[in-house]
């Protein structure tokens, strides 16, 4: 596979080349698990994470508790983790309280979920998604008064459990509107893991084309064993970041068989063996995995940590 030169190296890596990996595990790989961590657990999944050397973590979910117990506690959370010179948290946020409660908890960057089908975004959220493009709207105005960055993460981007097939046009239109009010990323996802390499091309060229110089990100799940695949085509295509979940965990409450996040460890394995850097311990990582699912009393999904790196 040629990677493509388009995204931004580092400049400290002396050229080579270089992807950020976002580490969702601490809410998108807890919000759907059976077992609910406490703060100071999730605090110290958060700690881990950084020690490891993730340097960009979505933190927590500023999200009514009563809908999704396992993200309460959000405050607690982002007044517990470490602050060192390069991390940045993000708290995802859907409405402009959520966004009052995220900016006075002190994050770095917040991420607001548009899915881009009706059902989705009804059973998920509440609203449409026309609905939720006005308050992505409001967001990122308020945001951006606030000095803090908003991206946005189009979710069923490449397919939804209640209306099938997403078209691409729509996504595209969702894009345009992001990039109208300054996002400072777009992310592309996966919700219920049916996509394959040859959306992500597409979805990624209609994209760029409708939010211009705007980085993107994606977001896969590997329920049809795709999510992989998806990712390094993801990289080809230029995508600025890729977001995983240490262990494999991960799921959306509201989308029927919607299995585990790529793993971080895993992910790691497939870019640093094809030359590329990420700047984190993949054998702290997969420690990580092992540790959260005795915490969470389960197996982790990830195979590294079973298989062990090469060469030993």
């Amino acid at each position: 596979m040629q990677y493509s030169r388009d995204y931004a190296y580092s400049s400290g890596l002396g050229g080579r080349l270089h992807t950020t990996v976002l580490e969702v595990g601490p809410r998108d790989g807890l919000q759907n698990e059976r077992r609910t961590l406490s703060p100071e657990d999730r605090i110290a999944f958060i700690t881990r994470c950084v020690e490891a050397g993730t340097r960009r973590i979505e933190a927590v979910s500023f999200v009514n508790p009563r809908r999704v117990p396992q993200m309460a506690g959000a405050e607690e959370v982002m007044a517990g983790v470490p602050r060192r010179d390069g991390v940045r948290y993000s708290g995802l946020v859907l409405n402009r309280r959520g966004l009052d409660r995220a900016l006075a908890a002190g994050v770095d960057e917040v991420n607001v979920v548009v899915a881009a089908s009706d059902a989705f975004s009804v059973r998920n959220q509440g609203r449409t998604t026309a609905q939720m493009l006005d308050a992505w709207d409001e967001i990122a105005v308020a945001a951006a008064d606030a000095g803090v960055p908003a991206g946005m993460t189009i979710a069923t981007a490449f397919g939804c459990p209640f209306e099938g097939e997403t078209p691409p046009e729509r996504v595209a239109e969702i894009a345009r509107r992001a990039h109208a009010a300054g996002a400072f990323e777009i992310a592309l996802a996966d919700t219920i893991g049916v996509g394959v390499p040859a959306q992500v091309r597409d979805l990624a060229r209609r994209t760029r084309e409708a939010a211009p110089g705007t980085p993107l990100r994606f977001h896969f799940h590997n329920t049809r064993n795709t999510g992989y695949a998806n990712a390094l085509t993801a990289l080809d295509e230029g995508a600025a970041a890729l977001d995983a979940s240490t262990g494999g965990f991960g799921g959306c409450p509201f989308a029927p068989a919607a299995t585990g996040n790529i793993a971080t460890e895993d992910l790691l394995y497939a870019l640093h063996r094809s030359g590329v850097e990420t700047g984190i311990d993949m054998a702290a990582v997969a420690e990580t995995g092992a540790w959260l699912g005795g915490l969470l009393g389960v197996r982790p999904p990830a195979l590294l940590g079973r298989a062990g790196p090469f060469p030993r």
